[in-house]
């Protein structure tokens, strides 16, 4: 992990960070200076050159690089990285709780937890930073972002781990509501056992042979002709563990873009969300070892006709 950023956040995204490769006392260095450095390890080789004349890079003091220094090994380069412009999700978030300690929040679909990829500004994260203005805002677990619910959030640096710890024990009790097929067929309720893997530069995540890590308790709440309401109660946390699990039950959840099949959707199109819902949330703060119960009023839309 770097350390702490001398840049101070700019839209309520954290300053990006490059640390240049040590080389053995023997070899010579591949790059002659930082400049060479940057230009080599950032694609946009013009804007490289505009920000090194702004002062845009700086080192670990908050020093700018000029770019003309000789090349350092193990050392830190923090910056801004420009804003690219995003589609708006067209929903916003709604505040359950806000403390010293933490915020829980309602997050809509269609909107990422935290900045990556094209998904940067439109992010819960940076959304209630700047909202409430908690620059050390940080996520103590995630939610996709094609799945609306109750997201917390650590408020203060020195409260990540006790809330992060939460759910990296699987202390914490998650209910989810979902909108799939039903099947008479099936008995419910039923625990869903399997283990999922998800290979870098695939969309999808797998169930494949071996020791189980993800594990959900399924039960029918309520039955509408051709579909059902489910309650969903994991109890790992894996990568798109309900929707791969109930897909794989055959049962995909209404809206799904990528399972079973991976579907093309544009970014600017929020007709179909996901109706997949996190719907409770409950835990013993570690804090203060006060009972925590938020819910989710994010609705589910049951289909008006058969697909």
């Amino acid at each position: 992990m770097p350390p702490r950023s001398p840049l101070p956040q700019r839209h309520g995204l954290d300053a990006a960070w490059l640390r240049t490769p040590d080389f053995n006392a023997d070899d010579a260095p591949q790059w002659a200076t930082m400049r060479d450095f940057l230009l080599a390890r950032l694609p946009a080789k013009a804007l490289v050159a505009q920000m090194l004349d702004a002062g845009e890079f700086v080192d670990q003091a908050g020093r700018a690089w000029v770019g003309d220094e000789e090349y350092r090994p193990h050392t830190f380069v923090w910056f801004h990285r420009p804003l690219e412009p995003e589609t708006a999700v067209p929903f916003l978030i709604k505040i359950l709780e806000v403390n010293e300690r933490f915020v829980a929040i309602d997050k809509p679909h269609f909107m990422a937890t935290t900045p990556r990829g094209i998904h940067v500004q439109e992010t819960a994260l940076v959304k209630a930073r700047l909202l409430l203005d908690l620059p050390e805002l940080a996520p103590a677990h995630r939610l996709d972002r094609l799945t609306a619910g109750v997201l917390l959030f650590s408020a203060r640096r020195e409260y990540r781990g006790a809330y992060a710890g939460v759910f990296q024990s699987h202390s914490a009790l998650k209910t989810y509501e979902a909108l799939a097929p039903f099947d008479p067929s099936l008995e419910f309720p039923r625990t869903l056992v399997g283990r999922i893997e998800k290979r870098r530069g695939s969309l999808q995540a797998e169930l494949v042979p071996g020791e189980p890590n993800a594990k959900t308790f399924v039960e029918i709440v309520e039955v509408r002709g051709q579909f059902a309401r489910y309650r969903l109660s994991p109890v790992t946390g894996k990568n798109h563990q309900l929707r791969l699990q109930m897909s794989n039950l055959g049962l995909p959840i209404l809206g799904d873009s990528l399972y079973p099949c991976v579907m093309d959707v544009a970014p600017d199109d929020f007709s179909a969300p996901l109706q997949l819902v996190a719907r409770r949330l409950r835990f013993t703060d570690p804090i203060d070892q006060s009972p925590r119960d938020f819910w989710s009023a994010s609705a589910l839309q049951w289909p008006t006709a058969t697909p």
